[in-house]
């Protein structure tokens, strides 16, 4: 069974196209510094770098891939962004890509945009279903990309809420990292 599972991913990743973001590796780089300086783990490196056979010998010149992300997960990214900041600014936009992007790179939260996005009582457009609806626009999508291209990161932030609607003491009691049109970012 775990074999038919392997050959079935293998051939999904070899079909799906994935946009991805390589990291040149320079002068006496390891990878477990490009892993901390990334907000990676060395094991998630080397899965997304199956080329790389043995974690301690990388070259200057050689392209490591930081991220990589299949068109159905790019478009439930931009449709998330959609729902959840529809009317916001740009930057407000990236910042909600980011937020996902960092929760797969925690291991607090599940290591996929599918199941960051999915997971029960995080994001308001999945329980009410206007996620299924959500149609992006292109703002959409380049505030998606510009996430990638920068790694997620937006500070750190974990969460996202407008408290205009909503009220959390939980979220209350984070560290606010930053305030972008109605959405306060949290971490």
């Amino acid at each position: 069974m775990k074999k038919i599972f392997a050959i079935i991913v293998a051939i999904t990743l070899l079909i799906i196209p994935m946009q991805t973001m390589a990291y040149t590796v320079k002068g006496n780089d390891t990878l477990w510094e490009i892993a901390q300086d990334h907000h990676l783990s060395v094991d998630k490196l080397l899965n997304i770098n199956p080329q790389i056979k043995n974690p301690n010998l990388i070259y200057p010149g050689q392209n490591i891939q930081l991220y990589a992300i299949s068109e159905e997960e790019h478009r439930l990214l931009a449709k998330l962004v959609h729902a959840e900041a529809r009317g916001e600014p740009f930057k407000g936009k990236v910042s909600v890509a980011a937020v996902v992007l960092n929760r797969v790179s925690s291991n607090e939260f599940p290591d996929n945009i599918h199941d960051v996005i999915y997971q029960d009582h995080q994001f308001t457009p999945v329980a009410n279903g206007t996620l299924a609806q959500a149609d992006p626009s292109d703002d959409d999508y380049k505030a998606v990309d510009q996430a990638i291209a920068k790694r997620g990161s937006g500070k750190g932030s974990l969460f996202f809420y407008n408290p205009d609607l909503a009220d959390s003491q939980f979220l209350e009691g984070l560290t606010t990292t930053t305030v972008i049109g109605n959405h306060v970012f949290k971490k």
